[in-house]
């Protein structure tokens, strides 16, 4: 699967691809070779999820395949920044399918 829209953050790499389907989807990859523990993995996508399903943008975004991958390491401290960071990114490939 090719991603049209790719954009970068401190903390993210986000892929965006518009489907065919009536509702977006969303892919998390968090890899154990960036967070070691499956408890800090799990407490990421919780909140990728989360920043995910708050802020569905629009109707073009309804129709998206959407992919987050985690770049570095994020402390418990870092949780705001990472939400912030993520909105950003989507508001950004938001703008790129319109």
């Amino acid at each position: 699967m090719r991603y049209r829209c790719v954009t970068n953050g401190d903390f993210l790499q986000m892929y965006a691809k518009p489907n065919t389907f009536g509702y977006s989807r969303l892919g998390l990859i968090v890899a154990k070779k960036v967070m070691r523990r499956a408890v800090d993995r799990n407490r990421i996508k919780r909140i990728l999820r989360e920043v995910f399903r708050v802020n569905k943008l629009c109707q073009e975004t309804e129709k998206m395949d959407w992919v987050l991958r985690l770049r570095r390491p994020i402390a418990k401290t870092d949780s705001v920044r990472l939400t912030a960071e993520t909105k950003a990114l989507m508001l950004e490939l938001q703008r790129c399918h319109e």
